[in-house]
């Protein structure tokens, strides 16, 4: 923490006159218009990999956001009696009766790699 301190420190130190003053002034709000972060939390999340905004912070949270859980299964519906019937887990019948969705159950392998990417997922 003292070294992030720092950091920010030697940031600001150079901005004591009026025209860099103005100008770091215009490019912190400009920054956090546009990307929602200041430029130390840019630093800060690359640093870390972790998303982390001191707008978090004026909203009453964490200043780095907990890493993505992971999607809930989906259910799994087949076709009963003028009906849809679903379960957390597929039914243990043999056959399996086919499901109502025909589609993926969760996610591929690259879509689980960018989920759970670091900061910045670009």
């Amino acid at each position: 923490m003292r070294r992030l301190a720092l950091a920010s420190l030697c940031l600001v130190l150079p901005a004591c006159d009026g025209p860099a003053l103005v100008a770091t002034g215009g490019v912190t709000v400009a920054s956090l218009t546009l990307f929602g972060r200041a430029p130390a939390d840019v630093l800060v999340s690359g640093a870390t990999g972790r998303d982390c905004s001191i707008v978090r912070l004026d909203r009453g949270l964490s200043y780095c956001a907990p890493p993505e859980a992971p999607p809930e299964p989906a259910p799994y519906c087949t076709r009963s009696l003028g009906r849809v019937d679903c379960w957390v887990t597929p039914p243990a019948a043999i056959p399996l009766a086919r499901g109502v969705a025909d589609g993926p159950s969760g996610l591929t392998p690259a879509q689980e790699a960018r989920r759970s990417a670091p900061w910045p997922r670009l």
